[in-house]
């Protein structure tokens, strides 16, 4: 396994993320110090980074059940993870789910390595993407949904959507990793599970209170550039992180994520110009992110020039799926995460399936496996795609059946004008 593995598919995270006592060496530690930072970074990203990017999109008086449930969830997501989200996406299983031999990191000693860190730091570093995920999920229904009813969903989700396709990705054994599916930090895991979840949600749960009849406008647009600030900087442990190591394929999967958030920032404001007449700052934000989330799963796969081009491609495409759910379909996807995240994380998916190929000069990735030709491997990305769509969807709808028998979902019309800081928190974002 590990380096053999790599002669025969591409140098990758993915092939990397296995964590086996049996690939015993020496842990390296310039490449255990990087993931250390890598998962802080990631952490980052959730608490503080998208507490106040989501926290400042919405009303004033959600302000503060935005900035709990961001916190709540990574608490919760690490007690799940403790538990059994780490054996059922790692351990060794089936082709869909891991078993049982690493619960409660039973197993998980300091001298067992993954690659060449401890597998105690990859079972950390891995625990920052359930935490980020399920958080990223409820921008799609904010504003309307109880504390409660968040918290069991997340539990549920995470055990019945995120660790099975964790380990269909990325765990040796897992059904698309056997195929070879290319998803370098999260494209399918993070963004299409986060996005389509996001948007079932939206569709079961309703709109908000007045939505489309009376403005819902951010109410504090400094603290979501200050979350999208650190949400760019975090994203460097993401996906450079994925790489595992402190190496070449890390320091360009960086490099890649800065080029492609750039370019999504620019070609979103571009779009808002030429629509609309003037671009916004929630316009260069939200394309930054479109960029970040559609370079993910390609970032440890292509060149340069085919990070810029994703990333210019993802800003027009995500600023178009964003007026088509909302103004077209009439959902109330709250902070568009499936038009930004979903979208994305699919297009960028399709996307590294031609950019890895080794054929397109100066847009070109590090080429594919023996015997894989771009035509082949691109219907693979296609069915990593649709089959976490589709297992995404439906599990989530009956999840949130559950969950609204169990604690109920949504608060009443009442406490949607009243406000979930004090319905449900009994406090107010600003004392004044």
């Amino acid at each position: 396994m590990g380096r053999k593995f790599f002669a025969k598919h591409l140098l990758t995270a993915a092939s990397l993320m296995l964590p086996v006592a049996a690939m015993a060496q020496d842990i390296d530690g310039g490449d255990t110090a990087w993931i250390m930072t890598s998962t802080a970074l990631v952490l980052f990203m959730t608490i503080p980074g998208l507490s106040l990017f989501y926290g400042g999109l919405v009303r004033v008086r959600n302000v503060l059940s935005v900035l709990m449930q961001c916190f709540s969830i990574t608490c919760v997501a690490t007690l799940v993870w403790l538990i059994c989200g780490y054996s059922l996406a790692f351990s060794e299983g089936n082709g869909f789910v891991g078993g049982f031999s690493n619960v409660l990191f039973a197993n998980v000693m300091e001298e067992t390595v993954a690659g060449s860190i401890p597998e105690s730091l990859f079972a950390l570093f891995q625990l920052t993407f359930a935490v980020i995920t399920p958080a990223l999920i409820f921008g799609g229904f904010a504003e309307r949904v109880k504390y409660s009813g968040v918290m069991l969903f997340s539990v549920l989700w995470l055990l019945l959507v995120y660790a099975p396709i964790t380990h269909w990705v990325w765990a040796e054994g897992g059904w698309l990793f056997e195929r070879g599916l290319l998803d370098f930090a999260g494209g399918t895991v993070v963004h299409i599970t986060a996005g389509v979840a996001s948007l079932v949600c939206a569709v079961v749960l309703g709109t908000r209170t007045g939505f489309g009849k009376t403005p819902m406008p951010p109410h504090n647009m400094t603290m979501t550039v200050t979350g999208a600030g650190m949400l760019w900087v975090g994203w460097f442990g993401f996906n450079g992180g994925s790489a595992l190591a402190a190496d070449g394929n890390a320091s360009m999967a960086m490099l890649v994520t800065h080029i492609s958030a750039a370019a999504g920032s620019i070609s979103w404001v571009m779009m808002e110009k030429i629509k609309y007449g003037k671009p916004s700052v929630l316009g260069i934000v939200t394309g930054m992110v479109a960029g970040l989330g559609t370079i993910t799963p390609a970032s440890g796969f292509v060149g340069p020039g085919g990070a810029l081009v994703i990333g210019l491609v993802a800003g027009v495409v995500c600023f178009y799926a964003t007026q088509y759910i909302k103004n077209g379909l009439g959902i109330d996807d709250s902070l568009d995460v499936f038009p930004v995240h979903g979208v994305g994380g699919m297009l960028g998916t399709f996307l590294a399936g031609i950019f890895a190929s080794a054929s397109l000069g100066v847009f070109s990735g590090q080429g594919y496996a023996d015997g894989v030709n771009m035509s082949g491997q691109v219907m693979v990305q296609v069915i990593g795609i649709i089959s976490t769509a589709v297992y995404t969807g439906v599990l989530t709808f009956i999840i949130l059946k559950i969950v609204t028998v169990v604690t109920g979902m949504r608060v009443s019309e009442e406490e949607e004008r009243t406000g979930l800081d004090i319905v449900l928190h009994d406090e107010r974002g600003y004392d004044m």
